[in-house]
């Protein structure tokens, strides 16, 4: 997925909902200049960033990466005696090759594994030695709940003011509201599949916490700001 993609679908739906550059930049904590430049596909955003701007625009991550969501299966009839059989419909595979993908420019990568209608966005997350969701330091938050298994590599996680290292195999979850970071301190790849819970039905903007705010103007090179831009890869 390139810049101008996510730029230019951040930028209608900027429009849509009748928002100035401005309004949106001072609601973001950044200069309207840097929201410009990021509509314009002249920067990435950080994880934080992207996090911040698809929670003010009321966006998934679907549109963000122009994937069209599979409709919602219907609810299962109580009556019926085997209720948990996987609705009709659809192509419940998706191979890799049409994985939609979000390349920061932090060395933070994200894959779009299979979703449909349900809660939880689903993401292969890696994190290239030295990589960090945001290049200065700074955590953010977000509406859901975060569970993520490692695959392979080490990984640095802080959450509020407690530090953890997470290994292959190693597992976590926790609010996603608590301010966080993420950060490779290796020179190994560190890759783990993400799942966020609950994000898209709390779509709205949330005040930043001490120390969880976005990069400021003219940091738009972490990776925190991109997570939201994934709904919309495909």
């Amino acid at each position: 997925m390139v810049a101008e993609d996510i730029g230019s679908r951040l930028r209608i739906a900027r429009m849509q909902q009748g928002m100035s550059l401005r309004s949106v930049a001072g609601a973001l904590g950044v200069s309207a200049s840097l929201i410009s430049q990021v509509e314009t596909g002249k920067t990435q955003p950080s994880v934080s960033t992207l996090y911040a701007l698809v929670t003010h625009l009321g966006i998934s991550i679907d549109e963000l990466l122009g994937v069209t969501a599979a409709p919602a299966p219907a609810q299962p009839d109580l009556a019926d005696p085997a209720p948990l059989r996987p609705a009709s419909g659809g192509i419940p595979v998706q191979r890799g090759e049409d994985n939609a993908v979000l390349e920061m420019e932090n060395g933070v990568r994200w894959e779009r594994l299979a979703s449909g209608a349900g809660p939880a966005d689903a993401i292969l997350v890696t994190y290239e030695p030295g990589a960090s969701s945001s290049i200065e330091g700074k955590l953010m938050r977000h509406a859901g709940v975060e569970y993520a298994y490692m695959l392979e590599g080490e990984l640095t996680v802080q959450i509020d003011f407690d530090t953890y290292t997470l290994r292959g195999g190693d597992s976590l979850h926790f609010d996603s509201v608590r301010p966080h970071l993420y950060s490779n301190r290796t020179e190994r790849i560190a890759r783990g599949i993400w799942f966020v819970v609950g994000r898209r039905e709390h779509n709205q903007t949330m005040p930043a916490a001490d120390g969880a705010n976005v990069a400021p103007p003219g940091s738009m090179g972490s990776a925190v700001d991109v997570l939201r831009a994934l709904d919309d890869l495909a």
